[in-house]
């Protein structure tokens, strides 16, 4: 007894010790800076201590037992907003992307508004650069809408700002807040995609290369200039001095303008094993356009599937899915007065009921997101 003792004190003591490191640990979670709500920085603080499965599989059980209720009728007024109002004389002065044509709803008959473009936010050069509608996803679940932007990539310059946890490191120079003279520019901000130890992919930015590219990947590529589009590595695009920033996450959702082959499946490892593919949850995804536009899709109770017919009768050519869940879904566009800074009170949500506000990037963020600025190069003078 006189000998085991000390072996017992020994492991009290070192049980004691790793419960005040995970004490601290959590607790500083808690308490660092940002807009992240307790819940998701609890769930995020246990993936990343060890515990991915249990909060998966908790997730699972969760949204199998809340799946959205079928049939409805929808309330547009979510999405639906009052439009930008510009000069039609600018058309003719701006450098500038062909206006969307409305959409082809997915559901029939459709609504009033369903599918037709309102331009939104800021100008650039006289004009919108912006441009949201809305599309309920599927035939059956009728009361649900989602909401989808156009973005004009020649008005708009985008940016990767990096997050305190993700990519993981820090040391970059583009991080949130965003600055005011950022602000003085600022058009629009959506977020980005998953874990990198989820998103079976890699991460380049600011010459930084902290995630190793994987071919075939879907990937998020914005060039030295600005433009971003969507693409598959290694087939639409590599790495070049052009290349500022890449962001992957899981393969492409839609390619050659269709839904890609299989996405109705269960098959984690091309589009995320968080929550599988046919759970109806929050979901946010971008796509390319023939032109050359970006288009963001995003809303409540869309599967891998609905999502990408979304993404593409939105136009997109090749698309892929952002983050999930209702925390990290958000895309907030900026209307300030002429000349003014974009900030919370002159922001608006794409979907009202998206969780966070629009004071998000205002304050440090957890993780990575996409800023889209004013771009000057493009105005005619």
């Amino acid at each position: 007894m006189i000998r085991k003792r000390p072996v017992r004190s020994v492991i009290v003591m070192i049980l004691v010790a790793a419960l005040v490191v995970t004490g601290f640990s959590y607790v500083r979670a808690m308490t660092s800076p940002g807009t992240d709500s307790i819940g998701a920085r609890s769930v995020e603080w246990v993936r990343s201590h060890g515990g991915s499965r249990i909060v998966r599989w908790a997730e699972s059980v969760w949204y199998s037992h809340h799946q959205p209720p079928k049939g409805g009728v929808a309330n547009p007024s979510v999405v639906r907003r009052t439009p930008t109002v510009f000069s039609a004389r600018s058309l003719s002065t701006t450098v500038h992307l062909p206006p969307p044509r409305p959409l082809v709803p997915i559901v029939w008959p459709a609504m009033s508004g369903e599918g037709d473009w309102t331009p939104v936010g800021r100008l650039v050069g006289g004009l919108p650069a912006v441009y949201v509608t809305f599309l309920r996803p599927d035939p059956v679940h009728t009361r649900l809408v989602t909401g989808v932007a156009w973005m004009d990539s020649d008005l708009l310059k985008a940016v990767l700002f990096s997050g305190m946890d993700v990519p993981g490191v820090l040391g970059f120079h583009n991080v949130a807040p965003t600055t005011a003279t950022e602000n003085t520019n600022l058009v629009a901000e959506f977020n980005s995609g998953f874990r990198m130890q989820d998103a079976y992919g890699g991460y380049y930015s600011e010459g930084r290369l902290i995630y190793t590219m994987r071919t075939g990947a879907a990937s998020l590529i914005i060039d030295k200039n600005g433009r971003a589009t969507v693409a598959q590595w290694g087939r639409d695009a590599s790495m070049s001095p052009e290349v500022s920033s890449v962001r992957q996450n899981l393969d492409l959702i839609v390619d050659h303008g269709r839904p890609v082959a299989g996405v109705k499946s269960d098959t984690s490892h091309r589009w995320g094993a968080t929550l599988g593919n046919k759970l109806f949850v929050w979901r946010s995804g971008l796509g390319v356009t023939k032109s050359g536009a970006l288009v963001y899709a995003g809303g409540p109770g869309l599967s891998v599937f609905t999502l990408a017919n979304v993404l593409s009768h939105a136009g997109a050519v090749r698309a892929m899915e952002l983050d999930i869940n209702t925390t990290w879904v958000d895309f907030f566009y900026f209307h300030p007065r002429p000349g003014g800074l974009a900030a919370p009170s002159n922001g608006t949500k794409l979907v009202s009921t998206m969780a966070d506000t629009t004071a998000r990037y205002f304050q440090p963020s957890s993780r990575d997101f996409i800023a889209l600025f004013a771009n000057p190069t493009k105005i005619r003078h």
